[in-house]
């Protein structure tokens, strides 16, 4: 589910699990590419050309420098069409493309994430998180929220350590193989299928939250607003030096120290940046943990 998309159709900073390119093989782990605030109404899959235009456009995008990233839509829509009339495509069919792109919306990015996360043979790590698992030994059960669940690895290990656990993501097809998977394991969670800003955070109602691989900066004041005192907001993510050896998305890479600032009006519990394999990419590279509780 890179800082949160705003409200425009198609905002392209990606949120949620990050884009990397290891190698020639190109590893994309964000869901967020695509405004993960738009419309919410079920439409087809995209047809085989649609997905090929967007792939096209999502690795070139990934490729970006930061302030490329970050740009609204329209000037990183102007710059890819510049490049596509570079390449020889005429005026009009660079506009074209850009007109697919936009009509898109998020279906692409979903149907990538469905297809990442139910994967026969998973390239991420399928385990839950090893740093949430360090940070709740021993704390006592209580209600969680796992943002970006994917197919529920933390959810479900929270549910098996008896927390009442909730996640929600926009991946329908990673969401009920998370649900199917609860069930056989005979454990309880609630997964729902819904976006970020569909999602009703609450105030007060969490002692835990997760933000694993999803970002973090478009989620502060959700966060800080719907943990419980005492709750406790737990983040894994990426360190700007594991963009040197490939492009990953702006929202889930953070500068030195930039979650212990984001998270300031926490008390910071333990804070890491440390050479470590990432969950997403399954790489050596450098890696940023947080765990903070609320006052």
């Amino acid at each position: 589910m890179d800082s949160r998309p705003n409200s425009t159709p198609i905002a392209l900073n990606v949120a949620a699990r990050p884009l990397v390119v290891a190698a020639a093989v190109v590893l994309l782990l964000g869901h967020g590419l695509l405004s993960a605030r738009a419309q919410q109404a079920p439409l087809p899959p995209p047809a085989v050309e649609e997905v090929k235009a967007y792939e096209t456009f999502r690795a070139w995008f990934g490729s970006q420098p930061p302030e490329v990233q970050k740009a609204d839509d329209a000037v990183v829509f102007q710059r890819y069409a510049d490049l596509l009339q570079s390449q020889g495509q005429s005026a009009q069919q660079a506009a074209s493309t850009i007109d697919l792109l936009r009509r898109l919306g998020d279906r692409a990015e979903i149907e990538r994430w469905n297809r990442i996360l139910t994967a026969p043979k998973p390239a991420f790590n399928t385990s839950p998180n090893a740093f949430l698992v360090a940070m709740t030994a021993g704390v006592k059960p209580g209600r969680s929220l796992d943002v970006g669940m994917g197919q529920g690895r933390n959810t479900i290990y929270l549910a098996q350590q008896g927390w009442d656990s909730v996640g929600f993501d926009p991946a329908d097809r990673a969401v009920a193989a998370a649900q199917e998977r609860a069930k056989s394991l005979g454990v309880k969670i609630t997964a729902t299928v819904a976006r970020d800003a569909d999602f009703d955070w609450g105030v007060s109602q969490w002692d835990l939250i997760v933000l694993s691989y999803v970002g973090a900066r478009e989620y502060v004041d959700e966060v800080i607003r719907a943990l419980r005192p005492g709750g406790m907001v737990v983040v894994e993510a990426f360190h700007r030096d594991a963009t040197k050896s490939g492009p990953i998305g702006s929202g889930v890479v953070f500068e030195t120290n930039e979650l212990l600032r984001l998270f300031a009006a926490l008390r910071v519990v333990r804070y890491e940046d440390a050479d470590a394999v990432g969950d997403f990419g399954q790489q050596a590279t450098r890696v940023v943990r947080l765990a903070a509780v609320k006052p």
